[in-house]
């Protein structure tokens, strides 16, 4: 699922927006000021940020130049309250991507962030391969040689991160960055759940991969 930023302070508008977005299959991480927005974004790669404009250290447009710099070509859509048409000129102009005011529904929040996300840029298209196996990235789909595979929302964020490292040992806390908001309680166990299952399942279809586990330190995709 594509990882989205919420740059938003007011709880409120955070958690309605937050969950009409998760309930569409993203995963959402919020800040709620311009300096957590600027720490966040270099700990996670993201496909698309939300970004207020009047929060409590400077206007929001002041993070633009950050996202352009450390996630260069990830859309950017304001939210705000400062409608004016020289308030939209000025934001589109300082970099954003699209302008959408408050009130707005959240039906068209969402069509706005999947035609963010289908632009040229927004989203790396190039298939990850490994084994029989086939994740897109820009579709969210998986299939082994052609047949769909299925997979609850946490295993296929496990899975992305594996197979983008195929062959790699990928740590347990860039793992856990991966699967899991930066406001989620993450159980002890609950990592080696997902991998857990999601390697049965693997194993079960043939896909020609296996995980391996790295004591204490991670773990692996590689092909069978």
């Amino acid at each position: 699922m594509a990882r989205i930023l919420l740059v938003e302070d007011e709880a409120e508008m955070a958690r309605l927006v937050a969950g009409s977005i998760e309930s569409d299959g993203f995963l959402v991480d919020r800040a709620g000021s311009c300096e957590d927005a600027r720490l966040t974004l270099e700990l996670a790669r993201y496909a698309l940020v939300l970004l207020d404009r009047r929060l409590p250290d400077g206007d929001g447009l002041s993070l633009l130049r950050t996202v352009r710099a450390t996630q260069p070509g990830v859309p950017v859509i304001v939210l705000t309250a400062l409608d004016r048409l020289d308030d939209k000129v000025h934001g589109l102009d300082a970099g954003a991507d699209d302008y959408l005011t408050k009130p707005f529904f959240a039906d068209e929040l969402m069509a706005r962030i999947r035609a963010a996300l289908r632009r040229p840029g927004a989203e790396p298209a190039a298939p990850l391969l490994c084994g029989r196996l086939r994740f897109d990235p820009a579709r969210r789909e998986v299939d082994i040689e052609g047949q769909p595979l299925v997979l609850k929302r946490r295993e296929l964020l496990a899975l992305e991160a594996l197979i983008r490292r195929a062959g790699r040992v990928v740590q347990r806390d860039a793992l856990v960055a991966a699967v899991y908001g930066m406001e989620d309680d993450v159980l002890p166990k609950a990592l080696d759940s997902h991998i857990s299952r999601l390697r049965r399942r693997l194993a079960e279809l043939d896909a020609g991969v296996t995980i391996h586990p790295i004591r204490n330190v991670g773990y692996m995709l590689k092909p069978a």
